[in-house]
């Protein structure tokens, strides 16, 4: 974690830069020095990190924000945080050398200045903007590799999409279809976010608030069982999407937005329809980074194809992060979301 000192600064502001910064540098950053709500995001003058020997520092043009950071504020991730901390696993930013990388992070990218390893960092190509980038490294290649890896989609298979107007479900929906999927749904909580992923590709969409959702996944499948969904709700979504698999489907798990947890899993019940369960956390990936950078460079060269649309939702100044965090948590959000120091 990065070392940093704890004083708060007043309204929220950095304070001018100077003479005194020569003597003794620092940046702005978020900082959560407890555990909570949006409220914790905090802007901090701190020291820079000092890259450990083997990483890089870049200076961060702009931070990518994750569902997932709100649950690291909290402390309720499937990896335990510690205190301080600042959040932001993915940054776009330059190198000592003029280099303009995306990278994925251990944390820190909430700041001015983070560290980022050379295996988990890729050159952005021209034509790429930072928020196309940053849509790319972390929700990109967890859609690419949830489809590809985890799923194994095979041509002419239904796919459901659960929160297929965020920064992975925007990507799954195109992707799936890309890969040969038959028939894909996406799923969302409004029309207005329905028609954006129709206009994605979608072949039919439904209310993701349905009382019956997995009476709603058939009758958007043309009254049969879908083959993979992307879930990652937990709760009684990821119960309702599970009954509505096809016999050999494959049920993806990948976050748990409803802050539920998933309920158990009966195996007898798996065995009795044929069904399968898999989870997906991106971490794991980064043992192979090659397989990220295969993702990657699919969804470069998809995008300046012009077959690729990485939709770019709203950008937050530094200092707002903690506004950032309320929108994505009243789900008011569509794509990815960026946060620009």
């Amino acid at each position: 974690m990065l070392q940093s000192m704890p004083e708060a600064l007043p309204d929220g502001c950095a304070p001018e830069r100077g003479f005194r910064d020569l003597l003794h540098p620092t940046m702005r950053a978020i900082q959560i020095t407890q555990f909570g709500g949006p409220e914790v995001l905090v802007m901090r003058e701190i020291e820079p990190p000092d890259p450990p020997e083997g990483f890089l520092k870049v200076d961060v043009l702009a931070a990518g924000i994750n569902w997932a950071d709100t649950h690291q504020a909290e402390n309720s991730y499937l990896a335990a945080a510690e205190l301080p901390l600042v959040p932001g696993g993915e940054v776009v930013g330059r190198t000592a050398n003029g280099r303009r990388v995306v990278a994925l992070t251990s944390g820190g990218g909430y700041a001015e200045e983070a560290v980022v390893h050379p295996t988990l960092m890729w050159e952005v190509p021209d034509g790429i903007t930072e928020g196309q980038a940053l849509g790319l490294v972390l929700q990109g290649t967890t859609a690419w590799h949830i489809l590809r890896t985890s799923a194994q989609l095979r041509e002419g298979e239904s796919v459901a999409v659960h929160a297929a107007a965020g920064g992975v479900g925007t990507v799954a929906v195109q992707l799936a279809k890309r890969f040969g999927a038959g028939r894909v749904i996406g799923l969302a909580s409004s029309e207005e976010k329905r028609e954006l992923v129709k206009r994605l590709g979608a072949d039919a969409v439904a209310d993701s608030r349905a009382e019956d959702l997995a009476a709603a996944l058939r009758e958007a499948n043309g009254g049969s069982h879908v083959d993979v969904i992307l879930e990652m709700v937990g709760g009684r979504t990821f119960e309702q999407s599970l009954s509505a698999l096809a016999h050999f489907g494959r049920l993806v798990h990948y976050g748990q937005a409803g802050r539920e947890g998933a309920p158990p899993v009966n195996p007898g019940k798996l065995m009795a329809t044929s069904r399968g369960v898999i989870g997906f956390w991106l971490t794991h990936l980064a043992r192979t980074p090659e397989r990220l950078g295969e993702a990657m460079s699919d969804m470069f060269d998809a995008v300046l194809a012009g077959e690729l649309e990485v939709i770019v939702g709203e950008s937050y100044p530094l200092a707002e992060a903690r506004r950032a965090h309320e929108d994505i948590r009243a789900r008011g959000t569509t794509g990815k979301l960026v946060l620009t120091p």
